[in-house]
């Protein structure tokens, strides 16, 4: 993805990935399995600098908002 907003803080490329992951939150969730925790990644596309942001649902497409507006 190209967008003049976001700027990698170690080498300066404008060029970023978007993912996310799923982690879980205590002992109970990790017993029965289950992933309670969101996570959405922005990785450089040159040097892999990945920043890391704790979200919910809801938090997903704002955090996608403020690199692509």
């Amino acid at each position: 993805m190209n967008n003049s907003k976001y700027v990698c803080p170690k080498c300066g490329n404008t060029q970023y990935e978007t993912d996310e992951f799923r982690a879980t939150g205590g002992f109970l969730s990790k017993v029965f399995d289950v992933q309670s925790k969101k996570f959405v990644t922005v990785t450089c596309t040159n040097c892999k600098y990945t920043e890391i942001y704790k979200a919910s649902s809801s938090m997903l497409g704002n955090i996608f908002d403020l690199f692509t507006n």
